[in-house]
């Protein structure tokens, strides 16, 4: 349930709420708005009686929150959450653009493809020290020492930096040297794992499980919120359908569908999604028109070297081109990059 306390309540009349939530053994969460502090009643709401809440000092209200993701809903947060990280910010007018490397090979390759991300105008750099392979075969993933490069790439080119985290055992190393961590869309109902990155002082981006549904995409990120760590960002990447002309279908019907549940800020992977890189230009256009808040792009200076997803990596030349056309399109919807 909701807790909407009138304006002009005192601390202390939030303080009096918190420990009434706290003492029913439920976690009180805290939203301050421009007009209005709710407080977000989480866990078995049996035990808390709404008639007595309504009658604590400064309470105004008692709500209920009628979707199954209570912290995640914009009934708990109606204004858009702003994500920020060393300075960049995800959610509002502005786009974040996110790019870089499928897996981080070596550090030559790696500073190269840096540099063409950072002088195009993107925001985050991205690249996988560890990577979930279909086959154990495959290449893995560079582990720490990818790490290390990717600390080297923050160092150099002065951009926040951000990798996949696969297993509950790396989330404090990985957290140690990145600014985001990343949840694949193979762990998105790795519960355990979304507990933990809900633990740490660091924005998590979550992307969508290969079939999920929207609830189920949400419910995730509820898993991550109900550990205290608000500060998710969800990626849509597609979902898998009858069709093998593209990777995975990116049905952007989504965007505007996660916009009206959620205050949290919702990026478009369209890399992943369309496995191929003559494809990703129109669809990251197309992301951008229909709402979403920024994009995660694999951008590589070589694709001819890279270990993994070669054909869906965009020449880092070309991307200068794609960041001046997405600028084009973010200013006819009213944003910008």
């Amino acid at each position: 349930m909701i807790i909407v306390l009138r304006k002009g309540a005192t601390q202390k009349d939030l303080q009096g709420v918190v420990e009434e939530i706290e003492r029913a053994g439920l976690k009180a969460h805290i939203s301050k708005g421009t007009e209005r502090t709710l407080i977000g009643a989480v866990g078995d709401e049996r035990v808390l009686s709404a008639e007595h809440l309504q009658t604590l000092p400064g309470v105004e209200k008692v709500l209920p929150i009628l979707k199954p993701f209570k912290l995640a809903s914009k009934e708990f947060h109606p204004e858009p959450t702003i994500v920020e990280v060393n300075g960049v910010k995800i959610g509002g007018n502005k786009l974040t653009i996110i790019a870089g490397p499928c897996a981080i090979e070596n550090e030559d390759l790696l500073m190269r493809s840096a540099k063409y991300v950072k002088d195009a105008g993107a925001d985050v750099f991205r690249g996988s020290a560890y990577k979930p392979r279909t086959s154990p075969y495959d290449f893995q993933g560079l582990g720490e020492p990818g790490l290390k490069l990717l600390k080297k790439v923050r160092e150099k080119f002065g951009m926040p930096v951000e990798t996949e985290v696969m297993d509950t055992r790396h989330v404090e190393l990985v957290a140690k040297y990145v600014d985001i961590v990343r949840v694949g869309a193979r762990n998105m109902q790795n519960f355990e794992l979304l507990k933990e990155v809900g633990k740490i002082d660091k924005p998590v981006i979550l992307k969508n499980g290969l079939s999920s549904t929207i609830k189920e995409f949400l419910m995730a990120a509820e898993y991550i919120m109900s550990e205290g760590n608000h500060n998710v960002i969800l990626c849509y990447r597609g979902i898998r359908t009858f069709e093998t002309d593209t990777r995975f279908t990116l049905d952007l019907g989504a965007i505007p569908v996660l916009k009206a549940n959620t205050h949290l800020p919702v990026l478009v992977d369209p890399s992943h999604a369309m496995g191929k890189k003559d494809f990703v230009p129109a669809m990251s256009k197309a992301a951008i028109a229909a709402g979403a808040d920024g994009l995660l792009i694999e951008v590589h200076c070589d694709p001819s070297q890279a270990k993994c997803d070669a054909a869906q990596q965009i020449v880092g030349a070309e991307f200068g081109k794609l960041m001046g056309d997405l600028r084009k399109v973010a200013e006819a919807v009213g944003r910008k990059i």
